[in-house]
């Protein structure tokens, strides 16, 4: 056997130059894991861990490896180079009978085996053939067989499997039976694929690490701390409900307050995916778990940032763990998951990773309708993937309801629990006011805050909340107050987060905070008086909870206030939402009196009398007769991410430019600010260039930024 395997590199020098023979070691070690976690034969999945980048050994790949750039020789053919093409050349050193499992890992594990859509970009190996033929990609990836081949056959010595000498023949016919298989367009998902795409993702982030962390990974966690005798209570009528009903599947609808955080995790039986709809929520609950199970690995993961940051700037967590399989729980958004329904890259690792899991869908009442149809769609596959799904809202439609129990498969499989009318009237606890202005509530807010009140103004738009920020700090200067919104750097945004807490929240003092509908389900937080703009009636609902929150014998019975004011006239200054949704919530709310907790169904189901989410329902991979995508493909990033402006860019300010190109990977995301690229491609943001490092963000003047104010525009589009 040859010392130079030893030599033989898999990555880059710029990506951390690991050699290929601890590569894949590293990979095997991880494949088992999961294999073993998903049922999958062992053998065959180390096989193929081992197989993957055998291609890599290629001359011309090496070259580019070491150089960290094609060699210029290699521009003299027009045909590129697929390192998973040549690794499946030495199929023929295994039983036939394991080949399929083998292709299904190997061959799509960078690439869909053909683009879905008119993609000129497409190399997967049907593309390639498509494009070039058979024989001259056969050619190109078998090139100078002899030169590199054996140590190839050295590699697979080194990992334990007998060799024979393959020569060209044989492997152009493990060549054509890879095309052949490809071209049968079987339909479903691979999960052998899933399998090797999980692995490899593993070990390229944790390298070294990755034997030590495979060995914490999937792993149940430890749920005593729900279930301790202390935290029952008369008080969170949920707490004392019996959670170990037998049907899978649950369907919860109670107030904040009641207790269904617990119910939730406490009807969870093993790995859990706890999602939640926004960003400040997760932070909160990833904490809040992390603290009562912290011997497990508890991981968290939204669309704009893979960690929590701290005020010191300090990552809570290891950045490159985040999105790998195996987490004893994570918190997640649903969009986070929406690959398995959409079939965009990489769904298959994720479906694995689901498969057979708990899966908490907390206030689901929190989307839109194009959002809400993609959780349905969710729902669909994820009953395909054997998961157990729990869903929990404060306020849903009954419409709704019904839809997803129905979804859920009713009696026999839905455990439906809801609270009786005299558990809802304890949780009474708003007098609603109707007003026709901001400009009249000035004189309410000074009122409340010469009674001590803390008073929370809450806005539909970020400029809104700024512009009603400097008339406040006008008028009250001497009151504590702050702003809060989505637009700040990420360290900002922690600090203010933290900070709303600890100066406001906890301290018994007049003061006053102005925010977009973050606060809605993001923060534990309990204030006095609210000045609210009209919005639906669900999440009106939501911002009512962060007033007289507190719940305890005390505070049940008491009432604090809550002013909404009209909506404008014009129907875009609703946005983002539906003109006739928000006229119709504030019209439908009492005026001058208590919201009484048992009237709320009835008042949602006059705002929400029909949900519509048979739309969108041809952009899933699923339907009526089962999976409907191609195996071993996936589909470009969907338009309905797009619609729902889930993935965010990110820019920086001009003097944090040098800090961020010097910054490692995870010291960056501090000075990152998020958000949609909408803004940025309707000329909404001044900007001065772009990077191209971290999360590629582009950079604006320093003049748009404020540490108090947060991003500063004109006119904006990402009303969050």
């Amino acid at each position: 056997m040859s010392d130079n395997i030893h030599l033989l590199l898999a990555k880059g020098e710029k990506n951390g130059g690991t050699k290929l023979i601890d590569h894949i070691q590293y990979v095997v070690s991880a494949v088992q894991k999961v294999a073993s976690n998903s049922n999958l034969d062992l053998d065959i999945a180390r096989i193929g861990a081992v197989l993957h980048d055998l291609g890599k050994i290629h001359p011309s790949f090496q070259n580019k490896l070491k150089k960290d750039e094609f060699d210029p020789l290699d521009f003299l053919t027009e045909i590129p180079l697929r390192h998973e093409i040549s690794s499946i050349l030495f199929l023929p050193v295994f039983p036939q009978s394991k080949w399929a499992y083998l292709i299904e890992m190997v061959i799509g594990h960078h690439k869909s085996v053909k683009a879905q859509v008119d993609n000129s970009n497409g190399k997967g190996i049907l593309d390639l053939v498509n494009a070039y033929g058979d024989k001259p990609i056969f050619e190109r990836h078998a090139e100078h067989w002899e030169l590199w081949s054996n140590s190839a056959f050295d590699v697979l010595k080194y990992f334990g499997y007998d060799t024979k000498v393959i020569n060209k023949a044989e492997a152009e016919g493990a060549f054509k039976y890879t095309v052949d298989y490809c071209e049968r367009e079987k339909l479903g998902w691979s999960e052998w694929r899933g399998l090797l795409v999980a692995a490899d993702h593993f070990a390229s982030a944790l390298i070294e690490q990755t034997e030590e962390q495979i060995r914490k990974s999937f792993h149940k966690p430890d749920l005593s701390f729900f279930f301790d005798d202390k935290r029952r209570s008369d008080l969170y009528h949920l707490s004392i409900v019996n959670t170990s009903d037998k049907r899978p599947h649950t369907l919860v609808v109670a107030p904040t307050g009641a207790g269904k955080t617990d119910f939730l995790i406490k009807r969870c039986k093993g790995r859990i995916f706890y999602t939640l709809p926004f960003q400040a929520s997760i932070n909160a609950m990833y904490k809040r778990i992390k603290d009562t199970c912290p011997n497990d690995d508890i991981r968290v993961l939204h669309a704009s940032s893979k960690l929590i940051i701290d005020k010191t700037n300090k990552v809570y967590e290891e950045k490159l763990l985040q999105p790998l399989s195996g987490a004893s729980i994570k918190v997640l958004t649903p969009y986070q998951i929406a690959s398995v329904a959409l079939g965009t890259k990489g769904y298959e690792a994720i479906a694995l990773d689901l498969y057979g899991t708990d899966v908490i869908l907390d206030e689901i009442h929190s989307y839109t309708e194009v959002s809400m149809a993609i959780v349905y769609e969710i729902i669909k596959v994820l009953i395909r993937l054997n998961c157990k799904i729990h869903v929990g809202s404060a306020t849903m439609p009954t419409e709704l309801q019904n839809i997803i129990y129905s979804l859920l498969g009713g009696e026999s499989f839905a455990y439906r629990v809801t609270l009786t009318e005299k558990e809802l009237k304890t949780f009474n606890r708003h007098i609603i006011h109707k007003n026709e202005s901001f400009e009249e509530t000035l004189e309410i807010i000074k009122d409340a805050l010469n009674n001590q009140e803390k008073v929370l103004i809450v806005c539909n738009r970020v400029n809104t909340a700024q512009e009603r920020f400097d008339v406040i700090d006008h008028l009250f200067p001497s009151i504590p107050k702050m702003l809060l919104h989505s637009r700040y750097k990420r360290i900002d945004r922690s600090y203010l987060e933290e900070k709303i807490k600890k100066e406001f929240d906890e301290k018994d003092a007049p003061c006053i905070v102005v925010s977009t509908q973050v606060v809605e389900v993001s923060l534990d937080i309990s204030f006095d008086r609210m000045i609210t703009d009209a919005a639906p009636l669900d999440s009106l609902i939501q911002r009512f909870g962060r007033i007289n929150r507190r719940r305890n014998i005390n505070t049940i019975g008491v009432f604090k206030n809550v002013h909404v004011i009209k909506p404008p006239q014009k129907k875009n200054d609703t946005l983002p939402y539906r003109y006739e949704i928000v006229e119709k919530s504030f019209d439908e709310l009492p005026n001058e009196s208590l919201l009484e907790e048992n009237e709320i169904q009835c008042i949602l189901d006059k705002v929400y009398p029909s949900i519509n989410i048979g739309t969108l329902i041809s952009h899933s991979i699923i339907n009526e007769n089962g999976f409907r995508i191609p195996k071993l493909c996936d589909y470009p990033k969907s338009v309905l991410l797009e619609m729902l402006e889930i993935e965010t860019a990110s820019c920086i300010i001009e003097s944090d430019k040098e800090k961020y190109l010097k910054a490692k990977a995870e010291e960056k995301i501090p000075y990152e600010i998020p958000i949609s690229a909408k803004m940025i491609f309707s000329k909404k943001l001044q900007t001065v260039g772009r990077l191209e490092c971290g999360s590629w963000p582009f950079i604006i003047p320093d003049e748009l930024y404020d540490s108090t104010k947060g991003l500063v525009l004109k006119e904006v589009s990402n009303f969050l």
